[in-house]
């Protein structure tokens, strides 16, 4: 059995030949920011996500996930920096990468290697990965991990890196020792361009962000018809938004690249579900779904002459 330092070092070896940029560890606990999200509930910013509410007590302490948790590894992974556009040259947010499987179904396979290395010191291990959709605060469990800071546009951003990347947590039922680092100072200082780019106000003061109002959740988690002026704040991105990362000094030496990757309006206007499915219903475009991706494009053709 090696030492448990030597275990940690394998772990951060094998993450960074995955490809992630970051590896963080945590013991599980009430997360640090976990009243803000209560307030944040409680102020009703969540729009129709209404299974925020729902789960928030479960998002108190990592072990109302998974019981036996011991210990909490963080990872971050990077998305393409490329917009993916159409023919027409109308675009989407980065982290849909079009042309490569969801990044749910694609972390989950890179965490279930690093459990299989687990699984060589621990034969007996219980586990938890969490992709995105866990009742977890992970910018919060990231943050605590030492992985970043906490963005005034609520990212989490790693300085010389920025804020382009996805989170996964693994829940172990190990506890792993390891040097507890400080979480990092906040890096945003004076700057406000994330709030001064944001073009619906959502971002209605630091670390405050108001769903309803965000372009990413009406363009894509959003049931219904769209607030009238929308398709104007689009500016040519059908779903999701990228203004406030855009806006980010930590941001500004990446994502320049654009990519055509996507048909033209036209052929998304005329697809069929069937078709949809078979081009996209693996990626992070199925999120929105081809009805909503239609309405969207619909309300931002109001705008584009």
């Amino acid at each position: 059995m090696k030492s448990n330092k030597e275990i940690i070092q394998k772990i951060e070896e094998r993450a960074r030949q995955l490809g992630f940029i970051k590896v963080g560890f945590s013991y599980p606990k009430t997360p640090i920011f976990y009243s803000e999200f209560l307030n944040w509930i409680n102020e009703k910013r969540y729009g129709q996500m209404t299974w925020l509410k729902r789960s928030k007590d479960l998002r108190e302490d990592p072990r109302n996930l998974f019981e036996e948790c011991k210990t909490i590894i963080s990872l971050a992974y990077p998305y393409f920096h490329y917009k993916p556009l159409t023919i027409d040259q109308l675009c989407i947010a980065r982290y849909t990468t079009p042309k490569e499987d969801d990044y749910h179904i694609r972390l989950k396979a890179l965490a279930l290697d690093i459990v299989d290395l687990l699984k060589g010191y621990y034969p007996d291990i219980n586990y938890r990965i969490a992709v995105d959709s866990a009742p977890l605060l992970e910018r919060s469990i990231a943050y605590e991990a030492g992985i970043g800071f906490i963005g005034k546009n609520n990212m989490l951003i790693i300085p010389g890196f920025g804020s382009y990347f996805f989170l996964l947590e693994i829940l172990i039922d190990k506890r792993l020792d390891f040097k507890i680092n400080p979480p990092l100072e906040d890096g945003c200082g004076s700057c406000t361009n994330c709030l001064d780019s944001c073009p619906t106000g959502a971002l209605i003061r630091p670390y405050m962000m108001d769903a309803s109002l965000c372009l990413s959740y009406l363009t894509v988690e959003y049931s219904g018809r769209l607030p009238e002026g929308t398709g104007r704040n689009m500016n040519r991105c059908f779903m999701g938004c990228d203004r406030c990362q855009e806006a980010c000094p930590y941001n500004r030496d990446l994502g320049g690249n654009k990519e055509v990757c996507l048909p033209s309006t036209e052929e998304f206007l005329k697809m069929s579900n069937r078709d949809f499915k078979r081009r996209f219903g693996k990626t992070a475009l199925s999120r929105a779904g081809l009805k909503k991706i239609k309405r969207n494009l619909i309300e931002m053709l109001k705008y584009i002459n």
